[in-house]
């Protein structure tokens, strides 16, 4: 079984469960990611959602990534960690009063809105603030995007954005509102998406949907595909990179843009997924009638997103290279769904071996709970070792 390259006497004395993460991988991830976005119309987003560590942002803020937010606490850490307010995005179905309040005092790039409702109030509290807000409408191009429910999100009957028949309505509100500037398009179909195919079914639509618009004269300085962009959680040794290379070429060949057009994506998991690892101790080793048990000291609280998703991870045991043999990984958390995987296909495990679930960059410490009143977990990054 091939495995990652962890540092494993240095682990000792470290207290389980931790993310450990892999600076190479994250520097070489965006070394791959700027290589195939060089087009000077193209605007990366960092979505802060799949990994707000301090010292994450700082680093992709120093590559001179912009960032994806959906949150006013998200603008702070953004902001603070060296993101320019100017390269800011900002979306979310529920934006509270105090969180536009805020992205107007900052002077954020864009608001992402997705509702009327939201649009009525954005331009009271412009107004409010004497500021104009620029605003891009969220679309629903009703593409799926073949992933799990939870994560699909461009769909008509999904709570994200206008649905097409509703487009009309919210431009022509903006044209009569005095503090919103129309600047843009918005687009995000989901999650963990690696059929590139998906991407060219939306920059058809996208196409289609700028086409109807400049019949009736309007048109749009910027474009935002969103992200989704997924990575293989399955073989995270031999693909530690997301397909960056197919991904920017959909867009190139297939999205038809109007002069002077810019196009601004907003990757996330693509980005940090695979960067990150969470370290776990085997507490016991426990003998079933059909099955055996690890027992770890990490849990749901610390990575949800099997019990959340049924999400896969691959699992290895970094203390052992005796013979393979299956076990089902199991958290110690009150709560039948607390595994992180069945027939997990394992070197011989005993108590106190630890175990790297992989591809835990994204949606992992960042979702991280006090639930059963346990601590959250910390982070351990590879140049401090």
């Amino acid at each position: 079984m091939i495995k990652g390259t962890f540092p494993i006497d240095k682990f000792d004395g470290l207290r389980t469960p931790f993310y450990y993460y892999d600076c190479d991988v994250i520097r070489k991830t965006v070394e791959e990611l700027r290589r195939w976005s060089q087009q000077p119309i193209y605007h990366i987003h960092y979505a802060v959602k799949a990994n707000a560590n301090n010292r994450i942002l700082k680093f992709l803020s120093s590559k001179g990534l912009g960032a994806d937010c959906v949150s006013g606490g998200e603008i702070e850490a953004a902001i603070n960690a060296g993101f320019k307010p100017s390269e800011i995005v900002f979306a979310g179905v529920g934006k509270a009063d105090w969180e536009i309040e805020l992205a107007l005092e900052k002077g954020i790039f864009c608001f992402n809105v997705e509702s009327l409702p939201e649009l009525e109030v954005i331009n009271t509290l412009a107004a409010k603030h004497n500021k104009k807000a620029p605003v891009a409408i969220r679309v629903n191009p009703d593409v799926d995007a073949h992933t799990h429910s939870y994560i699909t999100t461009g769909l008509k009957e999904n709570k994200f954005g206008f649905n097409l028949s509703q487009i009309d309505e919210a431009i022509a509100f903006i044209q009569q509102s005095e503090n919103l500037q129309l600047i843009g398009l918005h687009f995000h179909i989901g999650s963990q998406i690696t059929d590139m195919t998906v991407f060219q079914h939306l920059c058809i639509s996208i196409n289609e949907i700028q086409e109807s618009l400049a019949q009736k004269g309007v048109t749009v300085e910027h474009i935002n595909v969103g992200g989704g962009l997924g990575i293989n959680y399955h073989h995270p040794n031999h693909i530690p990179i997301a397909d960056f290379e197919g991904y920017f070429k959909v867009f190139g060949l297939y999205l038809k843009l109007r002069p002077e057009q810019q196009v601004h994506f907003e990757l996330g998991r693509a980005v940090v997924a695979q960067c990150g690892s969470l370290i776990t101790e085997v507490l016991y080793v426990k003998q079933g009638e059909t099955k055996r048990f690890v027992i770890t000291d990490a849990g749901m609280t610390e990575l949800i997103r099997p019990a959340l998703y049924d999400a896969y991870h691959h699992i290895e045991n970094i203390s052992s290279e005796a013979e393979i043999e299956l076990y089902d990984v199991a958290g110690p958390i009150c709560e039948s769904s607390d595994v992180f995987g069945k027939d997990v296909l394992l070197n011989r495990t005993n108590r106190g071996d630890k175990l790297a679930i992989r591809s835990a960059g994204a949606y992992g410490e960042v979702m991280a709970s006090r639930y059963n009143l346990r601590q959250l977990p910390y982070a351990v990054f590879s140049d401090d070792l």
